[in-house]
C-alpha cells in the first residue's frame, strides 16, 4: 500500500507516534531534520548529496526507519502568490514516487522563504559562505519542520 499523501493538517489526525522528519528538497541536496517524540523540537540532522532517485528515496527512507518516524515533511516550495511552479511539481513527484516506496505518511508544507530565512541568519552570524553552504539544508529543513510542529500544535 502507498504511503497517503496530503497536506499536513489533513493528516494531522491520523498521526502515529512518534518524531518527524523533515525534508528541504534541493536540485542538488536534500536537508533533513528531525522532531523530538513530542513533537516539540526540530533539529537539524545532515544533507544527503542527490544522486539518483532510488538511492536518495533509499537513505531517506532507511533513516525515517531507524527513526520509526511517524510521517514525512517536505517542504513544498510555493510562488510568493501560493501557485505552484517547476520546484513544486518536482516536489511532488518526490512525494509521488516516495508514497509508493513506503507507507510512511508524507506531508506536504509550505516553505516560502525557508531558506533566505536562514540564509539571513546564517549572515546575521557572520558564518562563512562555505559554511552556509555546509549547513543551510538542513538548517532550512529544521525551520520547515519547526513549522509544521508549532501548527500541529494549534490543532
Amino acid at each position: 500500500m502507498a504511503a497517503r499523501i496530503a497536506p499536513l493538517v489533513d493528516l494531522a489526525p491520523d498521526l502515529a507516534d512518534g518524531p518527524l522528519i523533515g525534508l528541504d528538497l534541493g536540485t542538488k541536496t536534500i536537508g533533513l531534520a528531525l522532531s523530538d517524540r513530542t513533537r516539540t523540537i526540530a533539529s537539524a540532522v545532515r544533507t544527503i548529496l542527490r544522486t539518483k532517485f532510488k538511492a536518495d528515496a533509499a537513505e531517506v527512507l532507511a533513516f525515517a526507519a531507524a527513526e520509526k518516524a511517524a510521517a514525512l515533511v517536505l517542504g513544498l516550495p510555493l510562488n510568493m502568490d501560493g501557485s505552484e511552479g517547476p520546484r513544486s511539481q518536482a516536489t511532488r513527484a518526490f512525494a509521488r514516487n516516495l508514497s509508493a516506496l513506503t507507507e510512511t505518511p508524507i506531508a506536504l508544507w509550505d516553505e516560502r522563504l525557508s531558506t533566505a530565512a536562514v540564509t539571513r541568519t546564517l549572515l546575521d552570524a557572520d558564518a562563512s559562505r562555505a559554511r552556509r553552504a555546509e549547513v543551510v539544508d538542513k538548517m532550512a529543513a529544521a525551520y520547515l519542520l519547526q513549522g509544521a510542529l508549532d501548527r500541529l500544535r494549534l490543532l
